[in-house]
């Protein structure tokens, strides 16, 4: 190894998720999300830099005060949170998402679509 970046650094991203605050955000993210804390956290470790993951608990605070835009479903969801605050995916995957859920949303109760859209995105964010 010559070069810092090729360090791995996966053992650093972990030590700042199991702080104090980032470990309350990462539990309290993984709920909304409906997935263990473990598998969030090995999701986080692989898609986010150091940066990203050191100012984790403070995007979820901004998220939660300022993502909401009055849709239900989209709330539900997490359309802004999950692309914009805490970007566990891209936009076209949450827009894709998030019609087809809307349109469940005519067909079947609302609990019931918003469980199939979570599933969804459960499995986005794993893949």
């Amino acid at each position: 190894m010559k070069y810092l970046y090729e360090k791995d650094l996966r053992q650093m991203k972990y030590n700042i998720l199991t702080s104090t605050r980032h470990d309350e955000a990462v539990r309290a993210i993984a709920e909304r999300l409906g997935m263990s804390d473990a598998k969030l956290r090995m999701v986080l470790i692989r898609r986010f830099d150091m940066s990203l993951l050191e100012n984790l608990e403070s995007r979820w605070q901004m998220g939660q005060r300022h993502a909401a835009d009055g849709d239900p479903v989209a709330e539900e969801l997490g359309y802004e949170l999950f692309t914009r605050f805490i970007p566990l995916m891209d936009t076209e995957t949450m827009q894709t998402i998030y019609s087809d859920t809307t349109t469940m949303t005519r067909e079947m109760p609302f609990e019931e679509a918003i469980a199939r859209g979570k599933e969804r995105l459960r499995e986005a964010i794993r893949s």
